[in-house]
C-alpha cells in the first residue's frame, strides 16, 4: 500500500476491505499490493487502487466488493473507488511477501 490509513475509520475501512481477493489469484487485494490509499472524510470513503493489468476481466468485480466492503463499516454511507494505473503495480515491490510465496516469486 502507498499511504497507510491514518485514521482509526480510516483503519477500520482497510481492515474491512482487507478480506476482497483477487477472484483469479485467490489473494486478498491489500496483500497484493493492490490498495494504494483509504481516506475517509465524514461518511465518505474513497479507495485508491489498481488492477493487476489494464485488461483484467475480474477488475468491475473487484472494484464491486471493495464498495460493498468499505459500506459495511459503522458511519460509511457513502463509498467512492479510484483506479489508477500510477504508479504500475508491481509485485516483487508491492506484494506483501506472503503473497510473493503464494504466486511463487522467490527474490
Amino acid at each position: 500500500m502507498i499511504r497507510e490509513p491514518e485514521t482509526e475509520k480510516e483503519w477500520e475501512v482497510f481492515h474491512s476491505i482487507r478480506s476482497v481477493e483477487d477472484p483469479e489469484i485467490g489473494i486478498s487485494l491489500v496483500e497484493l499490493g493492490l490498495i494504494y490509499d483509504v481516506k475517509v472524510e465524514g461518511e465518505k470513503a474513497e479507495v485508491t487502487m489498481t488492477y493487476t493489468s489494464l485488461a483484467c476481466p475480474a477488475g468491475p468485480q473487484m472494484k464491486q466488493d471493495i464498495e460493498n466492503h468499505a459500506l459495511r463499516v459503522d458511519g460509511i454511507s457513502e463509498v467512492i473507488v479510484h483506479v489508477v494505473w500510477n504508479p504500475k503495480w508491481e509485485p516483487r515491490q508491492m506484494a506483501s511477501e506472503e503473497a510473493k510465496m503464494q504466486m511463487g516469486i522467490f527474490d
